[in-house]
């Protein structure tokens, strides 16, 4: 179970404290500032100006502790630099590939694990996704006259984005393949199913690939009592969940729906 929420935050024009004079206190400016935000060097005019956030990079850890106390107490969130026991929050480590961000963080236990995966997967990841995901903001009213139907269009966009699909986002051409995806008449994508999986254990490693796919998809998650949260983790937040006695019949569902059976 994770113990952290993964965030973003619009701070582009609103102030942000930083406090410290080392060079961990310039890397949070420069972090602030990539940001768009505005970097307030006082814990007071901070306060003043309604600062949300605010990173402490001092040097002597009384003069950290003191300053978190503060910041706190006036509601602001903190990051105090290898201080975790004062953290409210950590910074991951960040791709960009805007407006596409991924940040791969440890929840402060490695920064150097959390560097070495991000950069294994800048090279996996072409420079041309931020054009896949502006291209996909720009057709969002072709999507949903596509399909008004909000589960059928996450279906069809599921399939396209997926492995080998076409706009696999690996593709370095998938942005300007878009428009010719949305005009194919041959798109198919069923408005309701239900998909019976047989887990073969309590393990979500243990998925197939196919299986993973369709719980991250689904609509709804319906499962036998005892199926494991870490598989029901697996499937998407916001899915409609229904839990049934073993071996009882499946309720009627509208949308993907997956059955869960042990």
């Amino acid at each position: 179970m994770i113990d952290n929420l993964p965030l973003f935050h619009r701070i582009s024009g609103q102030p942000v404290i930083v406090l410290g004079s080392g060079e961990a206190a310039k890397a949070k400016r420069r972090l602030v500032e990539r940001a768009g935000g505005v970097v307030v060097g006082d814990v007071q005019e901070g306060i003043d100006k309604s600062a949300r956030l605010a990173f402490v990079a001092h040097d002597d850890t009384e003069a950290a502790q003191a300053d978190a106390i503060r910041l706190r107490a006036a509601g602001i969130l903190v990051n105090a630099t290898d201080r975790l026991e004062l953290c409210d929050f950590v910074v991951p480590s960040i791709l960009d590939r805007s407006p596409v961000l991924l940040a791969v963080g440890t929840g402060g236990a490695s920064a150097g694990l959390a560097k070495a995966l991000r950069l294994r997967l800048e090279t996996l990841l072409p420079q041309s996704l931020g054009r896949l995901a502006l291209a996909l903001g720009a057709a969002r009213d072709r999507l949903r006259a596509r399909w008004p139907d909000a589960g059928a269009r996450r279906r069809a966009l599921d399939e396209a984005l997926g492995k080998g699909g076409a706009l696999d986002p690996l593709r370095e051409d998938a942005g300007t393949l878009l428009g010719d995806w949305l005009d194919s008449p041959n798109i198919e994508v069923s408005e309701n199913s239900l998909v019976e999986l047989a887990l073969r254990s309590a393990d979500p490693e243990d998925l197939t690939l196919r299986e993973a796919r369709l719980l991250g998809s689904a609509d709804m998650i319906v499962h036998e009592t005892g199926v494991s949260s870490a598989i029901l983790d697996r499937a998407r937040a916001d899915a409609t969940r229904v839990e049934i006695e073993t071996g009882a019949p499946a309720p009627d569902t509208s949308g993907l729906a997956v059955l869960l059976r042990l």
